[in-house]
């Protein structure tokens, strides 16, 4: 039996914040074979955790076909929300106790193109926790989202810069 995922891709992924709420910065780095992309972007007031989700979604709106991807980030948020939360709020009509799920909309588009792919959510140390169990990877998103702030910042463009609207859930 032939599988419909045509391609392995390993993606990483990094949000950063100055203030939180406050401007902010996502970037990710797909690889697949010989092949590899990086990309980064920014918002004028956001949170790091919107910004962790934005670039899983910027990077999932990268692939064409149906992919085995291996993605990797330091943000629990997403990795836990992905492989343990997201069943259950699906279940509960996306509340929780004490109320509704911040950041549905990005968590929604987020299930959507997920499911598209076999994805494998990988929480991997962040890069200033602990530097030696860190990936590479990770600092480089972390240095592309950072820029991507600067970059905005001063106005001068750099990466896809994406205005990620309030979420009003």
């Amino acid at each position: 039996m032939t599988s419909p995922f045509k391609h392995a891709v390993t993606i990483y992924t990094d949000g950063a914040c100055s203030g939180n709420p406050g401007p902010g910065g996502w970037a990710a780095v797909l690889q697949s074979g010989e092949h590899r992309k990086e990309i980064s972007g920014a918002a004028r007031h956001t949170t790091n955790n919107i910004m962790e989700l934005t670039a899983a979604i910027q990077a999932l709106r990268q692939l064409r076909a149906p992919s085995r991807v291996t993605l990797f980030s330091d943000s629990r948020y997403l990795v836990q929300g992905m492989t343990e939360w997201l069943p259950n709020w699906i279940r509960k009509g996306w509340r929780r106790p004490g109320g509704t799920v911040a950041n549905r909309t990005l968590w929604e588009e987020l299930h959507r193109l997920a499911g598209r792919h076999a994805v494998m959510w990988r929480w991997i140390p962040a890069h200033h926790d602990d530097p030696v169990a860190s990936h590479p990877e990770n600092a480089r998103c972390d240095e592309l989202a950072r820029a991507a702030i600067a970059a905005m910042e001063r106005e001068e463009g750099g990466g896809a810069t994406t205005e990620i609207p309030d979420d009003p859930s």
